[in-house]
């Protein structure tokens, strides 16, 4: 479809500061894979408002990697194995080495204790390399504590 405008002296200033007529413009970008309930407020938003929520995700996004940076710090400080169990897996013949494992990073995983089941006079524990995958905690079973088990 063609349009016969006539350019005046106002379209052609316009063109050279390049702003361009409604025809000329872009498509809509795509819309991300965000709810419903997300993306059609943020359409009815003026742009001023969209580069303040683009600055306020950013900032959140990045604060929550620094609350999930300092849970894993966290909980291995109070979690992990010392160096003498280290030392017992090793005489044991038990790699200590997350690269001797399939599944588990080699970085950001380390080796806890888990207990799975207290009777009465008897405790149930066992190695376990343990890390953070996005949200939820991951882990491998690598041995019981108590070779007998």
């Amino acid at each position: 479809m063609s349009l016969n405008l006539k350019i005046t002296p106002q379209i052609e200033i316009a063109r050279r500061c390049g702003v361009t007529m409604a025809e000329e413009d872009p498509e809509k970008p795509p819309a991300p894979e965000l709810p419903k309930y997300l993306r059609e407020p943020l359409e009815n938003q003026s742009p001023e408002r969209l580069e303040a929520v683009a600055t306020y995700a950013a900032d959140l996004a990045e604060w929550k990697r620094r609350q999930q940076q300092e849970e894993l710090d966290r909980r291995r400080v109070e979690e992990e194995v010392d160096e003498e169990d280290l030392e017992e897996l090793d005489e044991r013949e038990i790699s200590t080495d997350p690269d001797d494992y399939e599944d588990v990073p080699t970085s950001g995983a380390y080796i806890t204790v888990k207990t799975t089941k207290e009777t009465g006079q008897k405790s149930y524990r066992y190695y376990y390399w343990q890390w953070r995958e996005g949200d939820s905690w991951k882990n491998q079973y690598i041995a019981p504590v108590n070779p007998r088990e």
